[in-house]
């Protein structure tokens, strides 16, 4: 994947360092003992699949607290929630974290974006060779996960249950979350469908949006949004491996709604806890509100060339006192709707000044 290949690179413009793949027999050998594996070791040292020896965290502490540092570490893992928080327990205040997600929109090109709709960002299915080549990488994928890779990371249930979950999460996919609903279908509790859903939240393949609710004088809905995080495994839980068979599914708009909203937080740079949905019981809601100290931009997707304003627009801009509403459609160019709202193009976010300046107060 993505961070295995930029550390790799990285490792060896700096010959000093170090390399170790947890997965490679051979470098677990090597950190039979951690301590006197890794002591003399200096420049950048680079421990790959940390998930698989959370023990060496502890030795990573120590380490780190040298002076003067004659080495630094970069851990590569997977989101795991053991793994997140025992490293911050070990490495607390010397540790920082960082996501690296697919490629993105600023990283493709726009004139990549029907693909890397379809495709999604993973990278060996972006680049295939063809969609169904494409396709069938998320599919093994999707098999590789549920049966393998979510054990590793503490993720205890069983293969064909979490292959079900999900699907049927995918179905849910730019809704609301009915937990009930969900639990009925499994024959489990909702704190139980609940804890399944944060472990796919956890492990980077499911996306949670928050609603936002204030003192607004109107009832708001408080269950959060559910996204498959990537389009590509999004398509590949609806069986779809060409454009063909996205534009005739039902779920296409739902689709676009969570490819946009990523390519937006991506755009703006903004973080999980900086990005909501929200949604009054009189049936005004917004897709995307971000939330920056005193900065609130909004966000509608629609899946037209032709937006226009409508009264959800106007309650929310005024409800929730937006500096900006932005409307993002599949049409190729920006123009204004109205006064505090402006129709942009998916490809054309950056000359609507889309980007992490737009969130400084």
């Amino acid at each position: 994947m993505g961070k295995t290949t930029l550390a790799r690179g990285l490792s060896r413009s700096r010959p000093s360092g170090a390399y170790f793949d947890l997965e490679d027999p051979a470098d677990l050998a090597r950190l039979a003992e951690p301590r006197v594996a890794l002591r003399p070791l200096k420049g950048l040292v680079v421990v790959d699949e940390i998930q698989r020896r959370p023990e060496l965290f502890p030795v990573l502490r120590v380490l780190a607290d040298r002076r003067p540092v004659p080495a630094r570490f970069l851990v590569l893992g997977s989101a795991a929630p053991d793994l997140l928080r025992q490293s911050s327990e070990s490495l607390a205040g010397r540790i920082a974290y960082h996501e690296l997600g697919g490629f993105s929109l600023g990283e493709t090109g726009t004139t990549k974006l029907r693909q890397l709709w379809l495709r999604g960002g993973m990278p060996p299915a972006f680049l295939a060779k063809s969609d169904a080549d494409g396709a069938d990488w998320c599919r093994r994928f999707i098999r590789t996960f549920t049966e393998r890779d979510a054990a590793s990371l503490g993720i205890n249930i069983p293969a064909a249950t979490l292959h079900r979950f999900w699907a049927m999460l995918s179905h849910y996919h730019a809704q609301t979350l009915n937990a009930a609903e969900i639990g009925r279908s499994f024959a489990m509790s909702d704190a139980t469908v609940r804890r399944y859903l944060d472990a796919l939240t956890s492990a980077l393949v499911v996306r949670q949006l928050r609603p936002w609710f204030e003192n607004i004088g109107k009832r708001q809905v408080k269950a959060p949004k559910i996204y498959l995080f990537d389009s590509g495994i999004l398509h590949a839980m609806f069986g779809v491996s060409n454009a063909e068979q996205l534009e005739r599914h039902p779920k296409v708009g739902a689709s676009w709604e969570g490819f946009a909203l990523r390519e937006v937080a991506s755009a703006l740079g903004a973080s999980a806890d900086e990005c909501y949905y929200w949604r009054a019981h009189t049936g005004a809601e917004l897709d995307l509100l971000v939330v920056r100290g005193a900065r609130r931009l909004g966000f509608e997707f629609k899946l037209t060339d032709a937006p226009r304003v409508t009264p959800s627009m106007r309650s929310a801009l005024a409800d929730l006192r937006l500096q900006h509403l932005y409307v993002v459609h599949a049409g190729e160019r920006n123009f204004p709707l109205t006064d505090g709202v402006t129709a942009v193009a998916l490809g054309c976010l950056r000359q609507a000044g889309i980007g992490p300046r737009k969130l400084l107060a």
